[in-house]
């Protein structure tokens, strides 16, 4: 753990990727898929919470089901995606903590605080989307998150028999390179942060 990354590899991952809208006619296959999730898995999450669950949609059929759900700004993008993963987290993730964190009893952390529990999944959930995109880049993949969906009608359609909330959605596959956007400013070191 101690030898950096190559530089390449920092470039595929970080400072030469870049947020794609147009993607390449090729599909993602299920074994690349599962691998994606095989890297994802140990992104470290809180007492081990792993609240995060994904939803991959590769076919003709749940895209028609996605599709009412979006904004018409991210429709096309959508719908010409490869695999467009519906990034959700399980409200009642503390159910598994007697298997994932076996040190204590962490499921009373959550079952006496449903705000507690909220902020937990939400917080951890969104770390675990993070760690999906830069495994996707990791793994040669594109990505393009979004929050331009109604969530209302995702969790109705997708999961209304579950325990399971939608926090954003990510496309991935193979952009089209010829059509991303300029890159962007992003604020300094010393805008941004601070040494204490």
């Amino acid at each position: 753990m101690a030898t950096p990354v190559s530089n390449e590899a920092l470039a595929q991952i970080f400072t030469d990727a870049h947020t794609h809208t147009t993607w390449q006619d090729k599909p993602v296959p299920d074994t690349l898929i599962k691998q994606l999730y095989e890297l994802t898995k140990f992104g470290p999450t809180s007492a081990n919470c792993s609240p995060a669950r994904f939803v991959f949609i590769t076919s003709e059929e749940g895209k028609e089901k996605l599709k009412p759900c979006l904004s018409s700004g991210n429709l096309e993008q959508t719908m010409t995606a490869p695999c467009t993963v519906i990034v959700a987290f399980d409200a009642e993730f503390y159910e598994q903590l007697p298997t994932l964190f076996p040190y204590a009893d962490a499921r009373s952390w959550f079952t006496s605080s449903p705000e507690a529990a909220y902020e937990t999944a939400m917080r951890n959930g969104s770390l675990q989307g993070a760690y999906l995109m830069y495994a996707a880049r990791a793994l040669g993949l594109d990505t393009g998150a979004m929050s331009g969906f109604n969530p209302t009608l995702l969790n109705e359609t997708f999961f209304a028999d579950s325990t399971w909330k939608v926090n954003f959605l990510l496309n991935i596959g193979y952009g089209d390179g010829k059509k991303v956007h300029k890159r962007l400013p992003r604020l300094s070191f010393d805008e941004a942060c601070q040494v204490l």
